[in-house]
C-alpha cells in the first residue's frame, strides 16, 4: 500500500505539470492572436486563474538518498540548469546538447551523439531522480519545439505581410 500511495502521489505530481504546460501552451498559443482583444483578454484571465489555482496544490514524494547520489543529482541538475542558462544565447546549440543529455537517459538507441559524462552521472542518482531527470529534459525539449514552431509561424506570417505589401506597392 505504501508504494501504491507514493505511486498515487508521484502521478498527481506529474499531473500537475502537464497541467501547468498545457495552460501556459494556451496561454502562448498561435491561436491566441486570431481572436478577438475581449476573447483573449477573458482566456488569459482564466488561464492565470487556474495556473494560480494549480500551484497552490503541492505535492511532493521526496527520495530516500545517499551522500553520492545526492552528489549525483546536484550535478545532474546543474549541468542541465547551465544549458538552460545559456538557451537565450544559442538556441540551436543548446537543442542539441539537451538532445544529447536526453540521449544519455533512454535505453532507446538515440538519433544523436549521447553525453557520456551526463551519462555516467545521471546512473549514479537514485531511480526515482533518473526519471524525474528524463522528464525534465522531454519538457525541456516540447517546449524548445513548440517555441520553435512559434517563432517559424511568426516569420511565416512577417514574409508574407512582406510580400503582400510588395506585391501592393508593385
Amino acid at each position: 500500500r505504501v508504494e501504491a500511495f507514493r505511486d498515487a502521489a508521484s502521478a498527481m505530481e506529474q499531473e500537475k505539470e502537464i497541467l501547468l504546460e498545457m495552460i501556459h501552451n494556451i496561454q502562448n498559443s498561435q491561436d491566441m492572436r486570431h481572436i478577438s482583444e475581449g476573447e483573449r483578454e477573458e482566456l488569459n484571465l482564466t488561464a492565470n486563474r487556474l495556473m494560480g489555482r494549480t500551484l497552490t496544490v503541492e505535492v511532493s514524494v521526496e527520495t530516500i538518498r545517499n551522500a553520492q547520489q545526492q552528489e549525483s543529482l546536484l550535478h545532474a541538475t546543474k549541468m542541465i540548469d547551465e544549458i538552460v542558462n545559456k538557451l537565450l544565447d544559442d538556441l540551436e546549440d543548446s537543442k542539441i546538447r539537451l538532445m544529447s543529455l536526453y540521449g544519455a537517459c533512454t535505453s532507446d538507441v538515440p538519433a544523436g551523439p549521447i553525453d557520456q559524462k551526463f551519462q555516467s552521472v545521471v546512473i549514479g542518482c537514485a531511480i526515482e531522480d533518473q526519471k524525474k531527470i528524463k522528464r525534465r529534459l522531454e519538457t525541456l525539449l516540447r517546449n524548445l519545439e513548440n517555441s520553435e514552431k512559434s517563432i517559424t509561424l511568426l516569420e511565416h506570417q512577417k514574409s508574407s505581410v512582406r510580400q503582400s505589401c510588395n506585391s501592393k506597392q508593385d
